[in-house]
């Protein structure tokens, strides 16, 4: 910026966007989880992408872009990786959280816009809480799969059994058991963990 008093010029002022406080070390645990390629999308110019690139220490910087230019890096990689997740708080990252695998939205600073289009809203405006949701969202995919075994595996057994003798009413007590079972089993979800490294 350059500031200028009437005529007279006064100075130049450099201003850049810094990183959030908590986004290295957040980088470190997401790391840590499995995640191999992090990616800034930023509508600073590429130098100021690359300099906070290099800070947190992600991958890659794509600086200069407007959001349709997130959109088009968004399909891209979802296109060779067949799947994305997007943080963004924006306005301007709402469309590429739309084409995502998985739009994630900083709750407490993000936009309405991009709250509505996200498929997970993080309500706390702090990214540290972004590994703890990715690790209760992958106990929440294996305890779906443990379930689903659990129910299924019990329908497969109910059908035939009763086809060959078992009683209708032991049956429903194996079916309502199998029941209990599923939702103890996803109640163990309320004391998820992150685990530190």
């Amino acid at each position: 910026m350059v500031v200028r008093q009437g005529d007279r010029y006064l100075g130049v002022l450099g201003l850049m966007d810094t990183a959030r406080p908590a986004a290295k070390a957040v980088i470190q645990r997401l790391r840590t989880l499995g995640i191999k390629r992090m990616i800034m999308l930023s509508g600073d110019n590429q130098s100021v992408a690359d300099a906070i690139a290099k800070e947190l220490g992600l991958d890659e910087a794509k600086g200069g872009l407007m959001p349709e230019d997130k959109v088009e890096v968004i399909k891209a990689i979802k296109a060779q990786a067949g799947k994305i997740a997007m943080v963004g708080d924006g306005v301007n990252d709402a469309p590429a959280m739309a084409n995502a695998t998985v739009g994630i939205a900083m709750g407490a600073a993000g936009s309405d816009v991009a709250l509505e289009t996200a498929d997970v809203a993080l309500m706390a405006d702090d990214l540290s809480h972004l590994p703890f949701a990715v690790g209760l969202s992958r106990r929440t995919s294996g305890i779906i799969k443990q379930n689903l075994f659990v129910s299924l595996g019990m329908v497969a057994f109910l059908i035939p059994a009763t086809l060959f003798g078992l009683k209708i009413g032991a049956a429903v007590i194996f079916h309502e058991g199998s029941t209990l079972l599923v939702v103890g089993n996803a109640l163990r979800l309320l004391a998820f963990k992150e685990k530190t490294v």
